[in-house]
C-alpha cells in the first residue's frame, strides 16, 4: 500500500489557485487531474537517491500525500511545503490587494502563491525553456527531458533529470532528442557548473541574498535574459521585476488601455504603488479570468 503523509496548511493557502497559477502544473513531471483536485508529482530524496511519485489532495485544511514508492517522509514533506509555497508570507501582498478594487479577488481568493518544482535547479531548466517559444515547444522539451533522462517509478512516472544526469550529455542530444535548439549548449553547460557545485542554486533561496546579486547571478546564466531573470525571481520568493513578455503586454493593452500598445514605462507606473510586490501583482490582475471566466 502507498504511504499517506499528512500536512497543514496555513489558513491563507488555496490549493486550486495555487496549483493553477501558472502553466508549471502542465509540465512534467507534474500533472493536474481533469478536476484540478490532484497534484502528481514525482519526489526524489537528494541524499540517497530513491524516487517515488506522489499524489497530492488537499481536504479540510490538510494535504495528503500518497507515494507509490518507500521515500524519506521528511523529505517530501520539506519539498511539498516548497512547491506549493507553504511557508510564505505574503500577508502584506494581500493587504495591498484588498485595497485595489482590481485585485480584490487575488486577497479574497488567496491567490498569489506560485507553483514551483522541488529543486531550482528544474527550475531554471523550465525556464530556459519558456525563452523564445511557444507554449507547446516548452511543454514538448520539457517532456523529452523527463522521458529519456528522468528515471522511472514503480508506476511509470519519471522524475526530472539531475544535473549530473543532464551533464552527461552532449550538445548535439539536446539539440537531436530534446529539440532545443539554440539552449542545447547551454544545457550542457549549466549542468555541468551546477553537477560539479560551480553553482549552487539552492543558495539562491537565502533571503538574505541581495536581489540585485542575486539577479546578477542568474543573468551570468547563458539564456537567461531580463525575462527569464525575472520569472526566476519570482519562484525564489523575489516579486519586484514584472517580467514583461509579449502576452503580458498583451493582456495589459486589453485590460487597462483600450486594447492600445504603450511603452512598458506606463505598465510600470501602473504597478508601481506594488513597490516590492509588483511582480505578483501583474500576475495575478492578468491572469484573474482563468478563475473568473
Amino acid at each position: 500500500m502507498p504511504k499517506k503523509l499528512k500536512l497543514s496548511v496555513p489558513a491563507d493557502f488555496s490549493f486550486r489557485h495555487t496549483v493553477q497559477s501558472h502553466g508549471w502544473y502542465d509540465l512534467r513531471p507534474f500533472e493536474l487531474s481533469a478536476a484540478c483536485d490532484e497534484l502528481h508529482y514525482v519526489f526524489r530524496d537528494p541524499d540517497s537517491g530513491q524516487i517515488a511519485s506522489g499524489r497530492i489532495r488537499e481536504s479540510g485544511g490538510k494535504l495528503t500525500v500518497s507515494l507509490t514508492d518507500e521515500i524519506s517522509a521528511e523529505g517530501v514533506k520539506r519539498d511539498v511545503r516548497h512547491i506549493l509555497r507553504l511557508d510564505d508570507r505574503i500577508e502584506d501582498f494581500y493587504d495591498l490587494a484588498a485595497k485595489d478594487g482590481v485585485l480584490a479577488w487575488a486577497a479574497a481568493n488567496r491567490a498569489g502563491r506560485l507553483l514551483r518544482s522541488a529543486t531550482v535547479f528544474e527550475d531554471l531548466i523550465k525556464t530556459l525553456c519558456t525563452t523564445n517559444c511557444s507554449w507547446a515547444l516548452t511543454k514538448s522539451m520539457t517532456n523529452n527531458l523527463v522521458s529519456t533522462l528522468g528515471e522511472e517509478t514503480s508506476d511509470g512516472r519519471r522524475a526530472f533529470p539531475t544535473p549530473s544526469a543532464m551533464a552527461g550529455m552532449n550538445a548535439d542530444f539536446y539539440r537531436n532528442e530534446i529539440r532545443a535548439g539554440y539552449r542545447s549548449p547551454y544545457f550542457v553547460e549549466l549542468a555541468d557548473a551546477v553537477a560539479a557545485g560551480k553553482i549552487r542554486t539552492d543558495e539562491w533561496l537565502d533571503p538574505e541574498l541581495p536581489t540585485s546579486e542575486l539577479r546578477k547571478q542568474l543573468k551570468a546564466i547563458k539564456g537567461i535574459g531580463d525575462y527569464a531573470a525575472d520569472n526566476m525571481l519570482k519562484l525564489l520568493g523575489r516579486y519586484d521585476g514584472l517580467a514583461l513578455d509579449s502576452w503580458l503586454r498583451a493582456q495589459f493593452y486589453k485590460k487597462h488601455n483600450r486594447g492600445r500598445k504603450c511603452p512598458d514605462k506606463k505598465i510600470e507606473r501602473h504597478y508601481a504603488k506594488y513597490g516590492d510586490w509588483k511582480g505578483l501583482a501583474i500576475w495575478c490582475d492578468m491572469t484573474e479570468d482563468w478563475f473568473t471566466a
